[in-house]
């Protein structure tokens, strides 16, 4: 059976609604309501919102996609050393959306960010931008050489809002590398060794102490060194192969700085050789990986103490296999040098919109 309402009943119901929403109406024009309880009342965190309102209609403009994504653009002043990068991988290798990258000069006063490598400033600024800085824009210095190899530039001081660097107490950190999850359960083998310990030097100085500890070390054992100094060129192409033919690997450092642990370290242990380190303190390289997957010179008295010790592990199989284990949880991931770099601090900028300013660049890095 079908109900209907008589004409004269609906008009009382009539009435009532146009009463309701009168009041309603009446109610949000004259009466504006406290949400301080609410979590998304406007203030100091985001004084731009007012109400609940700019919130919801908000969230029905992204449910609706009639509000595009607004993209940050990111200004890479200068290419590290020259050496240009992709410009728009930042999603396929970083996962990172809304930032848009570009060398574009013109679009100086649209940047909300601007990169700038440290190696490639001129001493007088020159090549530094002659426009005002708008308000929003952040700069920010990168780095990835020690402070040993950068010199220093006294105008830099108050002129940068962010650092992008290797180290851990940087704004952007981008190590040489580090370790993550492992995406496979399968066993790592331990390629064949047909060498005892390499080493591969580009920059021979007398003075440094990895020179030095290397002319100590190979009166006690014999070590397979390559580089100009040594008249043995090794090519990119067979850098992998030799690696992975040694059983140990020095990774020395060119200087020796806080969080300054290069790809030296993490080309040794991705290609299955076990790195015998010199640089920062060992408690410091166990902060980027495990302490049983290298060996820190600084753990033995002399360099012929550490000699004892490798031969030992070279005629004692299943003790040299326990520096492997970490392969277990671990694979080993390098960056991207400068388009990382870029990425991660055009994710910083489009993250963080508040004003922040660095004002003592040369003592935080130089000391």
């Amino acid at each position: 059976m079908s109900t209907s309402l008589s004409p004269g009943s609906q008009k009382p119901l009539l009435i009532g609604v146009i009463l309701i929403v009168g009041f309603c109406t009446i109610f949000f024009v004259y009466y504006k309501p406290k949400l301080s309880w609410l979590p998304c009342h406007g203030s100091s965190e985001n004084p731009k919102i007012k109400t609940c309102t700019d919130i919801c209609l908000g969230a029905l403009d992204i449910a609706n996609n009639t509000k595009p994504v607004d993209d940050t653009v990111f200004l890479v002043w200068m290419y590290p050393f020259g050496h240009k990068h992709s410009l728009t991988s930042c999603h396929s290798l970083f996962h990172i959306e809304g930032c848009h990258l570009t060398d574009d000069k013109n679009l100086y006063n649209n940047a909300s960010g601007v990169i700038f490598h440290h190696r490639d400033i001129n001493y007088g600024l020159q090549n530094m931008p002659k426009k005002p800085r708008p308000p929003h824009q952040r700069w920010v210095w990168m780095n990835a050489e020690s402070p040993s190899n950068s010199g220093k530039i006294a105008a830099l001081n108050n002129l940068f809002n962010l650092t992008a660097n290797y180290r851990q107490d940087a704004d952007v950190v981008v190590p040489y590398g580090k370790l993550v999850k492992a995406t496979s359960d399968s066993d790592f083998e331990i390629p064949k060794k047909n060498k005892l310990v390499c080493w591969v030097v580009s920059n021979w100085h007398p003075n440094y102490a990895r020179v030095k500890y290397f002319n100590e070390l190979s009166k006690y054992i014999k070590v397979e060194a390559y580089g100009r100094h040594f008249g043995r060129y090794i090519d990119h192409n067979d850098y992998s192969s030799l690696m992975s033919s040694c059983k140990f690997y020095l990774s020395f450092e060119n200087s020796i700085h806080k969080d300054y642990i290069t790809e030296k370290l993490y080309n040794a242990l991705r290609l299955g050789s076990v790195p015998v380190v010199l640089g920062p303190p060992r408690e410091n390289y166990e902060q980027h990986i495990p302490g049983e997957a290298f060996i820190h010179v600084n753990d033995f008295p002399s360099a012929k103490e550490l000699a004892e010790r490798l031969q030992f592990l070279d005629k004692n199989e299943e003790q040299y296999r326990q520096y492997f284990t970490w392969h277990k949880h671990f694979d080993v991931k390098l960056s991207l040098f400068g388009l990382e770099h870029a990425c991660r601090a055009c994710d910083y900028v489009r993250r963080n919109q508040g004003y922040k300013v660095f004002t003592n660049l040369n003592t935080w890095y130089w000391g």
